[in-house]
């Protein structure tokens, strides 16, 4: 049986290494020259399988009108004619209800514990060198009633098996002396041992090597999607700039093109490019670096070591599709990345990316079926594509193949996701690995 997946970014590759280990001829068709060059190059690095909550949550509302009228703010909105934009922008704060950011933690959190678990087995399986550590992460706080509520957060977590630990400032600074500049500054942070940190280009080009090399997947480089052509039901061909390719199923996994490609099918995504920026600097002798992926809530930065270079990454950005790169935002990121870490490595050797994150309303990615009996969605990840990738790519495979898969899809479905649901009060049904 052949199987097309539509994307070569992180979570592409990982559905055709999983496809071909089940044994379908697999083909990944990828518009850019090579794999994980998109969303996935040089994004934050970060394997946070523990901090999954949404971007939707009761406190956003409070800080929605400092933030859209800072230029220096974390998150910026760029107000278009686009209806899809202002349709996103009311369900997105319709999920900021703190029921609905309960559920929709918890949901994540499943499906992040599942990720941790399939990832470890997946390197288990596969040798590949990705920059990975077991580096632990620490978010650190300058304001005491964010501190107050992140400590309660880690008490509603811990119930579902989550290990962490509050520290104080002093704390802080000697688990990473990285933050001594900051010190006076901070209130405290969370700890959590077991999140790890990766650069998920080498990890999604090198995964990709193999699938090819060992498990003969075929990769079709520079090949733009045309649309999709259905009959009775069914897609029945893939139309690309390169001929049409005719297969059993297809799986999308195209990130911020599914919109697009899924339209005129009568599949509509609510979901929305969030551009963020990052960084990556030059570490070398002398300087003082973070071992521990740390994240500055107050500026909403996170910082993750990648062998000799730091990744640093934050901003949220509304724009238009295809908008360029904001050289201002850009500079606040640098300048607000060596006020908090000045001898970390060194900045005016950065180099600088952007990267548009396929965001849905509620964060949650979309995976299943479609009304199409052999059309297969993984996309909509967002800022967690290389955390959720394994399980993501997991999860669909299985069903594919018309098994049981380790967790219900129902709440990652396209359809009915903004139904209430009951959830279970325990990780019990999901191995964790630990």
């Amino acid at each position: 049986m052949h199987v097309c997946v539509l994307g070569g970014g992180v979570v592409g590759v990982t559905t055709a290494y999983f496809l071909a280990r089940e044994g379908f001829k697999v083909t990944v068709v990828e518009q850019r020259s090579e794999t994980g060059v998109g969303a996935s190059f040089a994004n934050g690095g970060q394997l946070s399988y523990s901090y999954v909550a949404p971007l939707a949550g009761p406190s956003v509302l409070s800080h929605l009108p400092a933030w859209l009228l800072s230029r220096s703010a974390p998150l910026r909105f760029h107000p278009s004619l686009d209806f899809a934009q202002w349709a996103w922008c009311a369900e997105f704060l319709r999920n900021c209800t703190r029921a609905r950011s309960r559920q929709t933690t918890i949901e994540l959190l499943q499906l992040g514990a599942y990720s941790r678990e399939t990832m470890h087995q997946l390197m288990t399986d596969v040798q590949i060198d990705f920059a990975f550590r077991k580096s632990g992460k620490l978010v650190v706080y300058r304001d005491a009633d964010e501190f107050d509520g992140a400590r309660r957060l880690m008490e509603f977590q811990a119930s579902f098996g989550t290990e962490q630990t509050a520290l104080d400032a002093t704390a802080c600074v000697s688990a990473e002396p990285a933050l001594a500049s900051i010190g006076d500054k901070l209130v405290g942070g969370i700890y959590t041992p077991s999140e790890e940190t990766g650069d998920c280009f080498l990890f999604t080009r090198e995964l990709g090597r193999t699938a090819a090399e060992e498990l003969g997947v075929r990769f079709l480089y520079e090949t733009s999607l045309r649309g999709l052509r259905q009959e009775n039901g069914k897609i029945v061909a893939a139309l690309t700039s390169n001929g049409d390719i005719v297969a059993d199923e297809y799986v999308v996994a195209l990130g911020n093109g599914s919109r697009e490609l899924l339209r005129p099918l009568g599949i509509r995504l609510p979901m929305l490019p969030l551009k963020g920026y990052s960084l990556t600097v030059p570490v070398g002798e002398g300087n003082v670096a973070p071992d521990i992926s740390v994240t500055d809530l107050h500026h909403k930065i996170v910082y993750a070591r990648l062998g000799q270079q730091l990744r640093i990454a934050g901003m949220v950005d509304m724009t238009p599709e295809g908008s360029r790169e904001d050289a201002t935002r850009i500079q606040l990121l640098k300048s607000q990345a060596e006020s908090t870490m000045p001898e970390a490595g060194d900045y005016s050797a950065a180099q600088i990316w952007t990267g548009a994150r396929p965001t849905t309303p509620d964060s949650k990615p979309f995976l299943g079926p479609t009304h199409l009996s052999n059309l297969w969605l993984n996309t909509g990840q967002g800022s967690l594509g290389f955390t959720l990738a394994a399980a993501s790519s997991k999860l669909v495979v299985d069903t594919l193949c018309r098994r049981a898969p380790a967790l219900d899809l129902a709440p990652y479905q396209l359809h009915g996701r903004n139904v209430m649901r009951d959830h279970p009060t325990t990780f019990s049904a999901v191995r964790s690995g630990e």
